[in-house]
């Protein structure tokens, strides 16, 4: 028991399981060591919580349509649109906060829907059809605020309190939606069937059909999630900066994805909440210590750029152990088998 007990700790603690954390806490190392009068306080542990909550719901937003093998390329433009949607409510149409995110989030399930039409329903390939998809929300953000950013003291107020209000000690009331937002996530994909049929498309569609699973119905269901996200997010984005802006989603759409797939190599080794959760903080974290220690402008664009390929890498290494594992158990002969199943017994 005490050598199962142990192994089973080894395991979860392994870097393989968790190494995103420890990779984490080395740049809060370094960073510390690098500017220690500014990066170890409380003030940026606030300003790297309250400023990546969107970036967080954004990523979220990409994990149950990555988990159904869909990738949608068009979320910071969904983003971008939602946002001045709710700016362009409320500024140019006077239409009340209530009704104005209520419309807001329905544009974002319509998004979802359409992205979902064309994906799913007209069969193309997600890579082509969201980035498709992308460039027509990008024309439509143009045309809804007239490339122009939409500011007036309607976004102010009330509407600013949304994503600038403290809720317990300077953390903004953001982080507890994404935090709100992930444990959703966390619960339908580990713990309802729904959940399980979704990561059964993703690894084999084919296959998964044939079981039963209505796969169509799933991956229209990802992109709707996806959609009504990106929503929220382009929401708390007006909040945040009080503004409408045409071209403030689509720079969200690196980090979205790099933290997606970092976070698919810890905890299972598969899209998840709470990795995605700690690789957004990770970005958010090395961002953060850049800007203090004064480093240029194009550092934390290559900083995620970075990020984002050595996780596609691990991705493709760990899915080529699993692969390789997986090959080696049916091909083995029977006889070792035996006598490998017979040393696991003595030592348990």
């Amino acid at each position: 028991m005490n050598n199962a007990t142990n192994a089973r700790w080894k395991s979860a603690l392994g870097f393989r399981n968790i190494g995103v954390i420890y990779v984490w806490l080395v740049i809060i190392l370094i960073f510390s060591l690098w500017a220690p009068d500014t990066f170890p306080t409380w003030a940026t542990v606030q300003s790297v919580l309250n400023q990546n909550a969107i970036a967080g719901l954004m990523a979220l937003a990409l994990i149950v349509p990555l988990s159904a093998q869909i990738f949608d390329l068009s979320i910071g433009n969904a983003m971008g649109l939602c946002n001045v949607i709710v700016a362009w409510l409320l500024v140019d149409q006077g239409m009340p906060i209530g009704l104005a995110i209520g419309l807001t989030l329905l544009a974002g399930i319509l998004i979802g829907l359409f992205n979902a039409t064309i994906v799913v329903g007209a069969r193309i390939d997600s890579f082509i059809g969201t980035l498709a998809t992308g460039a027509l929300m990008a024309a439509v953000t143009a045309i809804v605020c007239n490339e122009q950013t939409i500011v007036g003291p309607a976004l102010g107020g009330d509407f600013s309190k949304l994503a600038t209000t403290s809720v317990v000690h300077g953390i903004a009331v953001p982080v507890f939606l994404m935090l709100l937002v992930a444990i959703v996530v966390w619960y339908l994909l580990n713990y309802t069937v729904t959940g399980r049929r979704i990561y059964a498309t993703g690894f084999n569609q084919d296959g998964a059909r044939l079981t039963g699973i209505r796969t169509k119905r799933l991956r229209y269901v990802s992109l709707v999630v996806s959609g009504t996200v990106a929503g929220i997010a382009g929401v708390l984005l007006a909040s945040q900066v009080s503004s409408g802006s045409p071209g403030i989603g689509p720079p969200y759409l690196l980090d979205a994805f790099a933290a997606a797939f970092l976070g698919a190599t810890q905890f299972g080794g598969r899209f998840n909440a709470w990795g995605t959760v700690v690789a957004v903080l990770l970005l958010g974290t090395g961002k953060t210590g850049l800007v203090l220690v004064e480093a240029p402008a194009w550092a934390p664009s290559m900083f995620s750029g970075v990020v984002l390929l050595l996780a596609l890498i691990l991705t493709n290494v760990e899915q080529s152990r699993d692969a390789r594992s997986w090959l080696l158990a049916r091909v083995r002969p029977p006889a070792e088998k035996e006598q490998e199943e017979e040393r696991v017994g003595v030592k348990a």
